[in-house]
């Protein structure tokens, strides 16, 4: 049974629009990314947006459209699915949400042909009808009515019109000045050779649907249009001096604003449609145009398949056209879709780059990028990379930890790049302080009350304190005295007063500090013969510990007054204490011998609550204590944080008026102790920084306490430091530096960028040289001829910085296409004798031209590359081939290699540094064409999983020849369903997980010890379910679970939209209560627009569709349950079986994966 959350969400954006949806008064931005819907808003005085809200939805976003119902203040988003589910929704003003208002589907028949443009939904001018094109030669006309009472709907019952346009690429509403909107297809006629254009009525005079007929109802039929058309763009009639007349009996019919531009490759066609005026522009260069916007009235903006943005405009003379215009205006993103944001500010949102908010000034033909969105779609490969531990490529890739480091191969062609994908919250250094071993403590404090930034920082050592101050520009000096601070010992605690006294504490004794000369306002020391051990404090109070027998409250208002003291009895020790700034009057103290902890009173350090921590009868001890508000106290009260001995931490929620613990749960952040900072964030809350083996960020966020992986794997201790140089930042002493550092406030998927300019289709990671193999497709513009080249070169593995010279293909046999690039160690006959690592690159010969490959039937080839002491690739071998080498896998040092249509293995023999030798072995031949190849080396043989383009996936069982016959290659087993795969792995033994073109992923099983025949050559599917994303790349890993995991980690998955997903198999014990749990969060869980969670993943394509997914969890649903207020979370759990505690930690547990 398979488990599925995803690591990065969705990031390409096929979809956008603007409108009222959150204010009368403010338009916003809302973005389709996949499964999800963001709005996005402007930051004020900034023409930047942020997003404001975000919502997953059970469907794949398919289209957007803007309503406005009749009488309502605000617009409704109209939002459709891959799976024709549509509903409409609304901005809700006191729950601050999206709230459905109406919902439908399409209930046309499943054998349609669907639309040749994607699915489009269109709103005529005046808001009063839709129409969806979702199938060839078929409308859904849908009246938007005026909302009865008591009754939210607005939609009329959708009707279905047939039109005799089949084919069309591109159709949209006129401006009309009549109840009758009109509407116009650009289709392509029967035969596929020419373009016309069409315009209808969309409605009679009786105000009913038209038919449609070619002869009685076509107003305008044109015809001679570009072939590369695509895009229409309807034109406002003129206003003022602008607005169109009639002459009667004109010689000469002109063409006048109000009609629409055919929008060509080589030539822009006006229609007139009312005077039937037809115009032509010719374009001085020719391109293809992707997407269009509007400027204003006369001027559009159009982008190009090569990332040029142009300005269309429109020469009038009145309301006469003159011309048509059209200049580029710069390079941008490739454009997707374009929104006018108003004041010349554009979204332009892309699925290949990044998609970016510009500001276009078109007199001056200046384009100002204001703000970048990342995208790293579409992935089309990924290497795994370990950052601990550099030995192989079954490496422990944690990727929560942050160890595991994903770098994906995203856009395409200008938009290419490579991005660096890895969990946690990011640490940047500002800049060393000093370097110091052996650091214990970090103090900020400010010198006088009259500032509330930080201008000093203690740094407590063995056996000495040290002061740093900073000024306001940034300058740093070591000082010999500060305050009366005590600096020849170690200092256990250092703090601001509100009465502008410092707070010291060392081993010896605790000091109220003034501003001087005479520095100690007040003094507390221990008893002769002991030191303090520890100590905390708030403005309040000072608890300390003394030889950790004995526990003393010091008031702070009465001049460290000894108003209590407790002698631990029954040999007991203190192990750790701890007094939160923000609650007075209370301390918790933590326990050796009896590993509990106790809320104390700190007027009399009476006993509060007590809680016995060990469970299991281990013998963990506590050793480090933060209470702290992490939560908003509109949802939750305080957290306490309990780091143990073994590394555990435990969560608790406080009750805010009589300090009972409540809902433990348990995290595993190494195998040591953790110790606590406390850091303060901007809204009043607290965030809580973990240092130990995996150092943690403790956070709040969309309601729940999130544990977060830190890229600072060598931080001792920190804390919170705002100076006016360095305002917001964090000092962070390691092992033997002390930094100053940038920290965000919560996990984030970190995104790194290398920009390529050129599609990298394919990657691969050499541990050993520390480095990448890229294969890169360029392409170039000359002349108005497209120029592609392939090249093979190597990146290095930290900073993405490209190395050495890359080898150019296509200079022995003409036009050369990279497909394929694998990194393995082969065997070698010079030198040492031992394997050495080479990147293997597979290609395919494209020139039809060249007579040597049409004379020698060769199609590709597969080329070895070792890398020289420049970083440098060299080709060490080649291979010739008669087919297109689509994909390479190495087993046993032998290179197996999938070609057009047949797998072949190939003997590799390095006999010198320049030269090698290929020996066919064995070959097969698929059903159609190889698409992905998995290799599995099993006790009883070596398997080779091969995914066919059309029919699933087989196994290959290779034998070696021997006595002079040649090796075998026998299919064993072979999955008998319909399939267009995409990608295959071998995830466990005799388990594989494939993927296909319409977003399924099946798990397949071979059953080697079947009954029959039959039974052992048939792979069984376990696990199926819909992603809605198409997977191009599965990478299996190695990560060891512990005993008490109830998934186990095998692969990561890359899909076209952008997202990273992590698979696991679900170990048996666990399988009922997780697919119980999705039942019950299915049922609770309600998305926007009531759509099926069961619809939603249930596998589809075009043989066969299921009713829901079949033993496959989804993640993303399960981990919903801990963003569900406790009485939610007690309804799903009646009946499970865990409670809601034991849930709760179970599924942080999961979460913790990815």
């Amino acid at each position: 049974m398979a488990y599925l959350a995803p690591i990065h969400r969705p990031s390409s954006v096929r979809h956008a629009l603007k409108l009222n949806l959150l204010d009368p008064g403010e338009e916003c931005l809302v973005l389709a990314k996949a499964n999800r819907i963001e709005i996005w808003t402007a930051v004020p005085e900034s023409n930047r947006r942020e997003m404001r809200h975000s919502k997953a939805i059970f469907g794949t976003v398919s289209m957007l459209a803007k309503i406005r119902p009749v009488g309502a203040k605000t617009d409704h988003l109209l939002i459709g699915t891959i799976r024709f589910q549509y509903f409409t929704v609304f901005w809700d003003p006191e729950t601050q949400q999206l709230e459905t208002s109406q919902q439908f589907s399409d209930g046309s028949e499943k054998h349609m042909r669907e639309s040749q443009s994607r699915d489009l939904c269109m709103v005529d001018p005046t808001g009063q009808y839709l129409v969806l094109e979702l199938f060839e030669g078929v409308l859904n006309l849908i009246k938007v009515l005026k909302p009865r009472k008591g009754r939210g709907d607005y939609f009329d019952k959708a009707e279905q019109i047939r039109i005799t346009e089949l084919r069309v690429r591109a159709s949209t509403f006129l401006y009309t000045e009549t109840k009758q909107p009109k509407i116009a297809f650009l289709y392509e006629e029967e035969d596929g050779t020419s373009l016309r254009l069409a315009t209808y009525r969309l409605v009679d005079d009786k105000m009913q649907s038209a038919s449609f007929d070619p002869r009685k109802d076509r107003e305008n039929d044109v015809g001679d249009l570009c072939l590369g058309a695509s895009h229409l763009i309807p034109v406002p009639k003129g206003e003022g001096s602008q607005k169109r007349y009639m002459v009667r009996n004109e010689r000469v019919v002109k063409a006048q604003l109000g009609g629409l531009i055919v929008v060509g490759e080589t030539k822009m066609t006006y229609l007139d449609d009312e005077s039937k005026a037809v115009v032509e522009f010719a374009l001085e260069e020719a391109t293809i145009f992707v997407a269009w916007e509007r400027y204003d009235d006369l001027r559009y903006l159009l982008a190009d398949l090569y990332h040029n943005l142009h300005i269309l405009t429109i020469r009038v003379e009145g309301a006469d056209i003159m011309g048509i215009d059209v200049r580029k205006l710069g390079q941008v993103t490739k454009a997707n879709v374009m929104v006018n944001l108003d004041d010349g500010i554009f979204f332009i949102g892309s699925h290949e780059c990044d998609s970016m908010i510009v500001q276009i000034d078109p007199e001056s033909e200046a384009i100002e990028v204001v703000q970048y969105m990342d995208n790293v779609a579409p992935i089309l490969d990924f290497a795994v990379m370990d950052m601990g531990n550099r030995e192989g490529e079954t490496t422990a890739n944690e990727y929560a930890s942050g160890q595991a480091r994903l770098v994906t191969a995203s856009g395409a062609f200008e938009g290419g790049s490579l991005r660096s994908v890895r969990s946690g919250v990011g640490l940047e250094d500002v800049g060393v302080l000093a370097d110091l071993e052996d650091i214990r403590e970090v103090f900020a404090l400010h010198a006088n009350e009259e500032t509330s930034s930080d201008d000093a920082l203690v740094v407590s050592l063995p056996t000495e304190t040290r002061i740093f101050i900073f000024d306001p520009d940034g300058d740093i000096e070591e000082v010999d005295s500060f305050r009366g601070l005590a600096l020849n010992s170690h200092t256990l605690l250092a703090m601001n007063l509100s009465n502008g006294l410092i707070l010291q504490v060392t081993d010896s004794g605790a000091a109220l500090l003034g501003p001087g000369p005479a520095f100690i306002a007040a003094q507390w020391l221990p008893p002769e013969g002991h030191l303090i051990t520890a100590a905390s404090a708030n403005e309040g109070h000072v608890l300390l510990s003394t030889n950790g027998l004995t526990l003393v409250s010091l008031d702070i208002q009465q001049g460290l007054k000894e108003v209590a003291v407790q002698t631990l009895e029954n040999n007991d020790q203190v192990a750790c204490i701890h007094v939160p700034g923000q609650i007075p009057a209370i301390g918790i103290a933590g326990f050796w011998k009896s590993g509990s902890i106790s809320i104390l009173d700190l007027t009399s350090l009476k006993v509060i609550h007590s809680e016995e921590l060990r469970r299991k009868n281990d013998a963990s001890i506590p050793r480090a204590i933060a209470l702290t508000q992490t939560l908003p106290e509109a949802i939750a009260g305080p957290s306490l944080f309990v780091a143990m001995e073994d590394g555990i931490v435990l969560t608790f929620n406080v009750d805010k008026y009589d300090h009972s613990l409540s809902g433990r749960k348990s995290v595993v952040l190494g195998t040591q102790q953790a110790r606590f900072h406390v850091l303060p964030r901007d809204d009043g809350l607290f965030n809580v920084f973990a240092t130990c083996e995996h150092p943690s960020l403790i956070y709040g966020s969309e309601g729940r306490i999130v544990y977060s992986a830190v890229t600072a794997q060598d931080a001792v201790c920190v804390c919170s430091f705002d100076s006016q140089a360095f305002p917001g930042s964090i000092v962070v002493a390691t092992s033997n530096q002390l930094k100053i550092s940038q920290i965000d406030t919560e996990r984030r998927t970190h995104v790194s960028t290398l920009r390529m300019g050129e599609t990298i289709r394919r990657i691969a990671y050499s541990p050993t040289e520390r480095l990448f193999g890229i294969g890169g497709i360029k392409r170039e513009l000359f002349k108005g001829e497209e120029i592609v080249t392939c090249s093979f070169s190597l990146v290095e593995d930290v900073n993405l910085g490209g190395i050495g010279e890359p080898y150019v293909l296509g200079q022995e046999h003409g036009a050369e296409l990279i497909e394929c690039v694998i990194r393995a160690d082969l065997p070698i006959k010079h030198g040492d004798f031992l394997p050495a690592e080479r990147f293997i690159v597979g290609t395919s010969l494209i020139d039809e031209d060249n007579e040597f490959l049409h004379g020698n039937d060769i199609r590709g080839r597969i080329m070895v590359f070792a890398v020289d002491s420049n970083k440098t690739p060299h080709l060490v071998g080649q291979m010739l081939l008669k087919g297109a080498c689509r994909k390479l896998a190495v087993l046993n040092g032998q290179i197996v290699a999938a070609l057009t249509k047949t797998v072949v293995i190939f003997d590799y023999e390095e006999t010198t540094e320049k030269s090698a030798e290929f020996t066919k072995l064995a070959t097969y031949r698929t059903s159609t064409c190889p698409i992905d190849l998995s290799v599995e080396k099993t006790p009883t043989g070596d398997i080779i999983a091969v995914a066919d383009l059309m029919k699933s996936a087989s196994l290959l069982e290779y034998t070696t020849g021997g006595l002079g016959l040649p090796g075998q290659l026998t299919e064993v087993a072979r999955h008998q369903q319909a399939f267009w795969a995409t990608a295959v792995a071998n995830i466990d033994e005799n388990l594989y997980l494939e993927a296909d073109q319409d977003g399924n992923l099946i798990v397949l099983r071979r059953n080697p010890e079947g009954v029959t025949l039959t039974d052992r050559k048939r792979l069984e599917v376990i696990s199926e379910m819909n992603l809605g994303e198409m997977v191009n790349k599965i990478q299996t890993i190695n990560v060891e679970p512990t005993q008490s995991a109830i998934v186990a980690p095998k692969a990561f998955l890359a899909t076209t939209e952008g997202s990273i997903y992590l698979f696991s198999l679900i170990v048996p014990s666990a399988q009922d209560l997780l697919m119980r749990l999705q039942t019950r969060m299915a049922q609770t869980i309600i998305t926007l627009g009531g759509l099926d969670f069961n619809t939603y993943r249930s596998f589809k394509n075009t043989e066969r569709e299921t009713a829901e997914p079949f033993r496959f969890v989804d993640g993303e649903l399960i981990e919903r349950f801990l963003d569900v207020d406790e009485e939610v979370q007690k309804e799903v759990c009646a009946g499970l079986g865990p409670s809601v505690e034991d849930l709760r930690n179970l599924i942080e547990e999961l979460k913790r994966l990815h």
